[in-house]
């Protein structure tokens, strides 16, 4: 008799520069399949942030390979930064009818820490996308910290 393996699904959460995407490619050595904006956008040519339209355009194919990984029974790693409680709920929605409870792993820095990292990033590829300390900063502000009456939560200090 065979079994249907049932994939995991790993949401990366944290402001930019936390430290999400160090974290997503351990996984992805482990042969979890990551999936990322910023590797989307570069392979699109893309080096500078893109329009609401491109995002939205970038994001539907995203979850589309998403749910085609997760059919296929394939770890999946959203690295992503799921900043805001709306997009954590929003994947959450998509992934309930394939029966996937995803696991949120916050990884919770300091913006110290952050804005010590932003200098080393020129833009080189997918994964150095270029921050400013003030945007930085910005997107530590905005950031909504994941609670545990959100569902499974793993944080992790960086």
């Amino acid at each position: 008799m065979n079994k249907i393996r049932v994939c995991r699904v790993v949401m990366m959460c944290g402001p930019g520069g936390a430290g999400q995407t160090t974290f997503a490619k351990r996984l992805e050595r482990e042969g979890w399949t990551r999936l990322s904006f910023e590797v989307e956008y570069w392979n699109r040519g893309i080096r500078t942030m893109p329009s609401a339209e491109v995002v939205a355009e970038v994001a539907a194919d995203l979850k589309a390979r998403l749910l085609r990984h997760v059919a296929a029974g394939n770890d999946v790693v959203l690295d992503f930064g799921f900043w805001y409680r709306r997009q954590r709920d929003e994947f959450r929605a998509l992934l309930e009818p394939q029966g996937v409870v995803p696991e949120t792993v916050y990884v919770a820095t300091s913006l110290e820490t952050i804005l010590s990292r932003v200098g080393d990033r020129h833009g080189k590829q997918a994964d150095d996308w270029p921050l400013t300390e003030q945007t930085a900063t910005e997107y530590f502000r905005r950031f909504e910290p994941p609670t545990p009456e959100e569902g499974p939560l793993g944080i992790i200090g960086a």
